[in-house]
């Protein structure tokens, strides 16, 4: 089973089960023309992703070198919904664990093979699919900080957080 792992050390359960959030950051600006109109003006865009949990022990992250990029290992999946079976992933899969798809037939949903060239991707037909998701467990590259940890010596739990921002 993929863990959550950041500069290559896993985050065990006994570290608690990673909660993980996904927030889009980037330089995005709505401008108005003279008549009121809207105009989106995008310059870049990133994810912020959040990592935290609470368990018996802390993550062990104190021997990371925080002042340079990281690699982070998700295990929350990211998705892209299509109609067509060929596409490109907007992100980078992990390398541990290969995309997958799913095609949406009879009101549920049922895997079929995707096939992967980069971050190409080439879904098989299922008869009668209305739609199809390519689904990916994320890696990316990231800076962050040494996380705030904290100890409830009443239960014994450590809780940490980590916030980090792709690169």
């Amino acid at each position: 089973m993929a863990e959550v792992m950041l500069g290559g050390i896993p985050i065990r359960l006994h570290s608690g089960p990673v909660v993980q959030e996904y927030s889009p950051i980037g330089g995005v600006t709505v401008a108005r023309r003279s008549g009121g109109a809207a105009v989106k003006m995008q310059h870049w865009r990133k994810t912020a992703i959040t990592i935290r949990g609470t368990g018996w022990m802390g993550p062990g992250f104190s021997g990371l070198d925080f002042s340079q990029p990281l690699e982070l290992r998700c295990t929350k999946q990211q998705s892209l919904t299509a109609t067509s079976l060929t596409g490109t992933l907007p992100g980078t899969p992990r390398p541990d664990v290969a995309p997958w798809a799913l095609a949406y037939v009879g009101g549920d949903w049922v895997e079929t093979p995707v096939a992967m060239a980069g971050s190409d991707f080439t879904i098989t037909a299922v008869a009668g699919a209305l739609q199809y998701q390519v689904c990916w467990m994320p890696k990316f590259m990231v800076f962050c900080e040494p996380p705030p940890e904290s100890l409830d010596p009443s239960t014994n739990t450590h809780d940490w957080t980590i916030t980090a921002e792709e690169i």
